[in-house]
């Protein structure tokens, strides 16, 4: 499956939307993919995955964690594809990444971090970085939209996406959009 065809997908299921939104990052944009109208869609969502998991180079992972709440469906469906155990991470009380909910990972397992949308990298990161406390080491990074188009450094660890977009991002004072008095969305899951 090529990225015209995935582009397709994400516009034709109304995934894809224009106009001016306050991603999770803060940062502002003209364009926002919404990776859950796609992964509601268990069909296609097999499907996606199914090619995301082809372009996985790492040996058999045994665990795909996702930050919540972007990585949590990603994370499952990829983990069912490569055969193996899906796991989430979620914000503590503190706001910082936590393994919660009994979740358990020894430091010999092979790990793969799954996100829906890659353009900062913060999510991700605080994942990799909470492995690194457990003495786990993350093999691969996937995710549906690396908006980054491969400019976040994870650290050498590789990053395996099915779109790698090239969209605008702004900070609020040099946000064009703003400045023409364009009203912003937030659709995003971060507070």
């Amino acid at each position: 499956m090529e990225e015209r065809e995935i582009m397709t997908i994400f516009t034709k299921t109304g995934a894809y939307h224009q106009g001016h939104f306050k991603l999770s990052s803060g940062l502002h944009s003209p364009a926002y993919l919404q990776c859950a109208i796609i992964l509601a869609d268990p069909i296609l969502a097999e499907r996606l995955c199914g090619v995301l998991a082809r372009k996985i180079i790492t040996e058999k992972p045994d665990i795909v964690i996702g930050p919540a709440m972007g990585g949590i469906v990603l994370a499952y469906e990829l983990a069912r594809a490569v055969g193996a155990r899906a796991m989430f991470t979620e914000r503590d009380k503190d706001g910082k990444m936590a393994l919660r909910r009994g979740f358990r990972i020894r430091p010999q397992d092979k790990v793969i971090v799954a996100e829906d949308v890659i353009t900062t990298g913060g999510s991700v990161k605080e994942v990799i970085a909470l492995l690194k406390t457990m003495d786990v080491e993350t093999r691969e990074i996937a995710c549906f939209v690396d908006r980054a188009k491969g400019a976040v450094d994870f650290g050498g660890i590789s990053v395996k996406s099915l779109l790698k977009l090239e969209v605008p991002t702004f900070t609020e004072t040099e946000c064009p959009l703003c400045q023409e008095g364009i009203p912003i969305q937030k659709p995003g899951s971060k507070k």
